[in-house]
């Protein structure tokens, strides 16, 4: 299969830079910058991404591109733009202050490959401190702004090399999704056969091929990408494949019930397990977050494992490891810097073989594939769910009565998410279609919910602390609620969702009268970083 390779130079967006070439149905690979394959047969150009290194400071990153350069088209974005022409006889510099934010194109020579279509005054977006102040050798200029001469150059030839200052990644490059669209497809020559269609017919086949008369096991919790494996496998080879989804107790409100009918109506064996009885009582007093989730991993693997050993002839595990899980797991230089309970293997005792079908895809892309293989859009448009659940999201020690007042406080702010309806235009709606909700529009608006704006949002019971309120003529001492809800394209960054004050109104006067416990109700407005998504 035709691909591109990502070299990955520590950038926040490289990511973003993954999710807009799969857009153009067109499969990528997002490699550690020194990692470069031994075989690249199958590439069919090059995609340098930036850093929050300079190219000229001593810890650097350098890569020799003499095997791909000339065989290969490359495209240098920030960082990998300015590593090109600091090597090929150009020069970097600092530019004083960061370059930072919105730009609009000043000249933009649209013969050039990588701009054709391009509109006079083209909004981008920058994020560098460096700046190239002469172009690498055989360079010419192509656009530039205000503030930025070179804001991206051309090396012409049989097999050609670009550069840009600015991210055409990101939604705030308006014409940037056309960029790319010119080197992958015009430049690089993708044959555009990377979908959600042709995925689900590819991966079915490779399945059946692999797993034989095999029986799979596969640990459910109800979210999207273990929904979607769940799907995948059952059409790939029906009732060789059981699930096993356990209920720890602390799930949100009526989610095991829910789960369960969802998971049987999409025709799926499911065994549900309610072992909530032994994790509440093995967490009876503990107030340590990192105890907790260790405590509820241990249970979640031993209460597993029993359940998993009385189907005595399976031979695989099936997991919903998807794409960001395996990049996150590794920084630039092959080091674990962020372990995830997907990556890394088996417990040896299980003697399975492991089965991972989502492993190449992104989470916007698990969602198609869900949707090409008719799942219902409620399972598919699911926030993301800690696995400890809502143990996390419970200050102090958990107790059952704790687990009801956040089941029901957070339940009222889900749904509320739900029903309130915006209209969205501009940068707004294109970023909601990009994920692709099916959605009305009209008049070049949409209407979408508060929730499909949303990357995750829930309640945490702040059970350490009092305040003091009035309900009726009484005085009352009660634990607060926080709310908790965040915009992201991908949870390595985020920020806090701006609400609208009706909405947060209605809500908070909905969960202090309804949910007995609560007299008081706050919302979280603290971004990622400094502060977690979660609360611990």
């Amino acid at each position: 299969m035709q691909k591109i390779i990502i070299l990955d130079f520590g950038s926040q967006t490289t990511q973003l830079i993954g999710r807009r070439v799969r857009e153009l149905d067109t499969f990528c690979e997002i490699l550690p910058y020194n990692k470069y394959p031994e075989d690249d047969s199958d590439v069919i150009g090059v995609i340098l991404s930036g850093s929050p290194l300079s190219v000229y400071a001593d810890d650097a990153f350098h890569v020799d591109l003499s095997r791909i350069r000339g065989r290969l088209p490359i495209l240098g974005i920030c960082y990998g733009a300015q590593y090109m022409s600091h090597i090929y006889g150009g020069k970097v510099e600092s530019a004083g202050t960061r370059e930072y934010g919105r730009q609009n194109l000043q000249f933009v020579d649209t013969t050039c490959p990588l701009f054709r279509g391009f509109e006079p005054h083209s909004q981008v977006w920058m994020s560098h401190g460096d700046s190239i102040t002469r172009l690498p050798e055989g360079a010419h200029v192509v656009a530039s702004t205000e503030t930025v001469q070179n804001a991206a150059y051309y090396i012409p030839g049989e097999v050609p090399v670009f550069g840009t200052q600015f991210h055409p990644e990101v939604f705030h490059s308006l014409q940037g999704t056309l960029l790319l669209k010119n080197f992958v497809v015009d430049v690089c020559g993708s044959k555009q056969e990377w979908s959600a269609d042709a995925f689900v017919e590819s991966t079915v086949k490779e399945l059946r091929e692999q797993i034989g008369s095999d029986r799979v096991i596969l640990g459910l919790s109800g979210g999207v990408d273990s929904s979607v494996v769940a799907v995948l496998l059952n059409k790939a080879i029906g009732d060789q494949l059981t699930c096993i989804f356990v209920d720890h107790g602390m799930l949100r409100k009526n989610e095991f019930e829910d789960v369960m009918r969802d998971y049987e109506c999409l025709g799926l064996h499911v065994i549900g397990v309610d072992a909530s009885e032994r994790f509440l009582s093995d967490l009876a007093g503990v107030t340590e977050p990192e105890k907790k989730r260790k405590i509820i991993g241990r249970d979640f693997v031993e209460v597993f494992n029993a359940e998993a050993k009385k189907i005595t002839d399976a031979k695989w595990l099936a997991q919903g490891t998807i794409y960001p899980d395996r990049i996150e797991s590794l920084n630039i230089t092959g080091k674990v810097i962020k372990s995830h309970h997907n990556v890394g293997g088996l417990p040896e005792e299980m003697h399975l073989q492991l089965c991972e079908p989502l492993k190449w895809l992104f989470k916007d892309e698990v969602r198609r594939v869900g949707r090409s293989m008719g799942m219902p859009e409620h399972l598919i448009t699911r926030h993301p769910f800690p696995g400890p659940g809502l143990a996390v999201r419970i200050l102090g020690d958990i107790t059952r009565e704790k687990v009801r007042v956040l089941q029901e406080a957070d339940d009222i702010f889900i749904r509320g998410l739900r029903e309130y309806k915006v209209r969205l235009s501009g940068e707004e709606a294109r970023a909601v279609l990009a994920a692709g909700i099916p959605i009305n529009m009209e008049n070049g608006e949409i209407e979408v919910s508060l929730y499909d704006q949303i990357w995750q949002a829930g309640a945490i019971l702040l059970s350490e602390v009092r305040s003091v309120g009035v309900m009726g003529d009484e005085r009352t001492y009660e634990n607060p609620v926080a709310l908790r809800a965040v915009t992201s394209s991908d949870a390595m960054t985020a920020d806090w969702a701006h609400l609208p004050y009706d909405f947060m109104a209605k809500c908070s006067n909905e969960i202090i009268n309804k949910v007995k416990g609560v007299n008081r109700v706050c919302y979280d407005i603290s971004s990622k970083p400094p502060a977690t998504i979660e609360w611990e």
